[in-house]
């Protein structure tokens, strides 16, 4: 066991090694030079040699990494990491800064404005000061543990310094520097290996490599841009600051690394300006940028105006205007969606568009064709859409040649050979056959996707092998799938094919909203499921509504409701809605089903905030939305109840505001007297937290 002396000695030499880092990777200011900082690391290494039990995670002398891992490890984000909506023109960004000013009902509010990396997103968990956990953003609330590859980017702080929380989340973006970048590639030509395409790409590969001694080869960086969430915050020494700016400085003292091109604005003019400075610069800097970040810089007022689906209300990416190539179309060519859409897109020869290489690019329908003019044989102009979605803006005119050939959208389905329809009003041309094989490759994809009935293990390859091998020919096929079978195919065996039967029968108890949404009906995403799941309780009686019934629904229009109509009235769909009743899929909500009896809270909407003595979250939010109510997460003048438990923070607040009646549980009971209070659980779960 080491001495007094040898633990001081080697405590001390870890906060030196910590500090250095953080002035040379954080503040690109060393106080030291390069081989005095490496006598320190070679002090650390020696005791640590010499007594492997000192070594701790969080010892600068494990950054390097260990072997391999076996696999990563799903991580839940205790709190989602969303994404933001994008502003790609002046119009676009005043309309965003109206639509909060109209939520806030005011339009005197600062904003903080930041370049935005285009790296990829990671989450950092820090506990007692140290870090234990770096998660990316998966689908935004699952992820991938990366811990150990994290630990490698010198940016990333093992310890932080002063008094921060007990428990807190950071959230940032990892970087490949463009030098670091360069060197990379130019090595890789050097050893006769393809170059990288672009920093982005190679950073999202290092940092999920298996082997964390690859990811530290890598040299990656990282900004911090955000606090997720904390845990046992009090007193003065760690108590939150109340807007974005003071966040980040915050941040900033315990040592994690803020982009110092933070900068806070009071007006769209000056958000403007710090965007076209940025677009001016941007090439100078030592990291890929796709745009810029704007967020309303109080807290409360965040707060205040929520979330829509995925998306912040108070912050937005005002992107930079797309990079464009030239170059030839070869052909075009028909994907078949599940909803039997037929999506035109371009055969390119490869060219490099914001240091990517592009092959294939959208063209929407037949209408963006004609109205561009685009013929196959062009030369055209090819941008990334916010530098993600290849498009063909439009044919270069003067190369032409008077060999292109004007494009006409085929008449009968590339994979069915059915004659293609176009209802009138609709952009798409689409096949109506339900056998196409293309739409039900397209719509099996979907049904087993994550959204919809979340079957793991069946992914894109293994559907087509399904389909291709007669074992499955519809939704109700999978669950008549049978080990033996599976088993056999190839590259499945036992323990792959037992896995799969397993997540089969889990799926079999999703959510409502989920089923609905892996029906695949036309126009019906997540939302609006969850929208139907709530007013129906059901498919069976989702799949009785009239269309009147349905366009009374707030959020759906006559489109939309024709849409379900006639997705029912197809004998192939109730068929598929028997099958999978017959096969114990679950179609009904596990909340009380709706009657026609008006209920007491129709077309109220509430809001509840704090402790609650009487309830758990979930069986409030069951008990007001049985009762026709609707729940939402932000106050708003559309507010008719806030329900307060104690220690309600912001949202009384708010309601104070703007005027919205504030009530406990024992008047929102009395608010539904006329229905008949569910009785509560024998075992009842963990009480609800202040949100």
């Amino acid at each position: 066991m080491a001495d007094r002396a040898t633990i001081r000695r080697l405590n001390k030499l870890r906060e030196q090694i910590n500090a250095h880092n953080h002035r040379y990777h954080t503040l690109d200011d060393p106080s030291i030079s390069d081989a005095a900082f490496d006598a320190l690391m070679r002090d650390l290494l020696a005791i640590e040699g010499a007594d492997p039990s000192l070594v701790t995670p969080d010892s600068p002398t494990q950054r390097v990494g260990s072997a391999p891992s076996e696999r990563f490890v799903e991580v839940v984000h205790p709190q989602p990491m969303l994404s933001l909506a994008n502003a790609f023109d002046p119009a676009e960004l005043a309309a965003w800064h109206k639509r909060a000013a109209t939520l806030l009902e005011t339009d005197a509010f600062a904003m903080v404005c930041e370049p935005k990396i285009d790296g990829l997103a990671i989450a950092l968990t820090y506990e007692d000061g140290r870090l234990v956990r770096g998660a990316t953003r998966g689908d935004g609330t699952r992820g991938e543990d990366v811990t150990p590859n994290v630990r490698t980017i010198r940016t990333v702080p093992l310890v932080l310094a002063g008094k921060p929380p007990p428990r807190m989340e950071v959230r940032g973006e990892v970087y490949f520097p463009r030098d670091a970048f360069d060197r990379m590639n130019a090595e890789r030509a050097e050893a006769g290996e393809p170059p990288f395409a672009n920093p982005r790409n190679a950073a999202a590969g290092a940092l999920r490599q298996l082997d964390p001694r690859i990811t530290a080869s890598r040299r990656l960086d990282v900004w911090i841009y955000q606090l997720g969430w904390t845990e046992g915050s009090s007193g003065p020494a760690t108590r939150e600051p109340t807007t974005h700016a003071q966040v980040m400085a915050w941040l900033g003292d315990f040592g994690l690394r803020v982009n110092p091109e933070m900068t806070l604005v009071d007006s769209l003019d000056e958000a403007e300006a710090y965007h076209e400075a940025w677009l001016g610069r941007r090439a100078e800097v030592n990291y890929q940028t796709d745009g810029i970040v704007i967020k309303i810089d109080r807290r409360d007022f965040q707060r205040h105006m929520g979330f829509v689906g995925r998306e912040p209300r108070w912050a937005i990416a005002y992107k930079f205007p797309a990079e464009q190539a030239t170059t030839r179309l070869l052909e075009i060519r028909i994907n078949v969606g599940r909803t039997g859409a037929l999506n035109p897109y371009a055969v390119l020869e490869p060219v490099q568009v914001s240091g990517v290489t592009v092959r294939q690019a959208s063209l929407h329908n037949e209408d963006d064709i004609r109205r561009k003019d685009i013929r196959v044989g062009d030369v055209v102009i090819v941008e990334r859409a916010g530098e993600v979605i290849p498009q063909v803006v439009g044919p270069a005119i003067g190369y032409r040649t008077g060999a292109e050939v004007p494009y006409k959208m085929p008449e009968r389905c590339p994979s069915c050979n059915t004659p293609v329809v176009r209802e009138e009003g609709e952009a798409a041309h689409r096949c109506v056959n339900a056998r196409c094989e293309a739409q039900r490759y397209e719509r099996l994809k979907h049904f087993v996707s994550r959204g919809a009935m979340d079957i793991e293990g069946l992914g894109e390859r293994l559907a087509g092998v399904l389909l291709e091998e007669g074992l499955v020919k519809d939704f109700p096929g999978i669950y008549r799938l049978e080990h033996a079978r599976l088993a056999a195919l190839e590259r499945m065996g036992e323990k792959s094919a037992a896995n799969l039967i397993a997540a089969i029968e889990a799926s079999k108890r999703r959510p409502l909203a989920a089923v609905i949404s892996a029906l695949g009906i036309l126009h019906v995403g997540g939302e609006t499921a969850e929208l139907l799941a709530r007013r129906f309780g059901g498919v069976r009686r989702l799949a009785a509504a009239a269309q009147e019934e349905l366009e009374a629904i707030d959020g759906i229009g006559p489109v939309v409701a024709r849409a379900i109509v006639a997705h029912f009235e197809n004998e192939g769909n109730a068929r598929i809605v028997d099958e999978l009743d017959a096969a114990g899929v679950r179609l009904e909500s596990d909340e009380a089903p709706p009657t026609a009896t008006p209920q007491p809270f129709d077309g109220l909407r509430f809001v509840v905030t704090g402790r609650l003595e009487r309830f758990t979250r979930a069986e409030v939010g069951a008990y007001i939305k049985e009762r026709g109510g609707l729940v939402s997460s932000g106050v708003s003048k559309k507010t008719d109840y806030v329900v307060a438990g104690v220690d309600p923070g912001s949202k009384r607040d708010d309601a104070e505001r703007l005027g919205v009646a504030t009530i406990g549980e024992a008047e929102l009971v009395e608010l539904a007297a006329p229905a008949v209070e569910p009785q509560r659980p024998v075992a009842e779960p963990p009480r609800g937290e202040t949100p």
